[in-house]
């Protein structure tokens, strides 16, 4: 279900899935049943629904530099024109894994994940050229010290 303002509204229970999600995400559908007061199958149900709606997904996350891909980075760039529709070119972009618009000193900021050096070149080279930006900065991360996402539904 939406609001007027187009954002899902979740309620409580689905809320409280959501965090035990976070804790775990191969956590039974039954333990969660158990915590949140429903059964296996409601459960099963209303992940599936949060799933296919775009609220939540689950993933593993890794760690990229354990992975053979040494070289992230966040990319500021800034760009005149429709805003939106460079950032939905950028977000195409495989090895683009976070896209946001940004209120700021950046229009967008883009984090991607590379093998290498060169790779990186050739991916900022690639937004250079994209119509509408007029420049980029990148951040190259040296040491990944902190990546949660179980900060809760709040």
């Amino acid at each position: 279900m939406e609001s007027a303002s187009g954002h899902h509204l979740v309620d409580e229970t689905s809320k409280a899935i959501i965090e035990q999600l976070q804790e775990d995400g191969r956590r039974s559908y039954a333990a969660i049943g158990k915590a949140v007061g429903l059964s296996e199958a409601a459960v099963r149900q209303r992940v599936q629904k949060l799933t296919d709606s775009g609220v939540m997904q689950i993933v593993a996350v890794t760690d990229p530099m354990q992975l053979g891909f040494p070289r992230q980075a966040m990319l500021g760039i800034k760009v005149h024109n429709d805003v939106l529709a460079v950032a939905d070119r950028i977000a195409a972009i495989d090895k683009v894994d976070y896209c946001v618009v940004t209120a700021g000193s950046f229009d967008l900021l883009a984090e991607v994940v590379c093998e290498n050096d060169q790779d990186l070149l050739l991916l900022v080279n690639r937004f250079r050229s994209i119509p509408g930006v007029t420049s980029t900065e990148t951040f190259m991360y040296l040491s990944l010290r902190k990546q949660a996402y179980n900060w809760g539904t709040r």
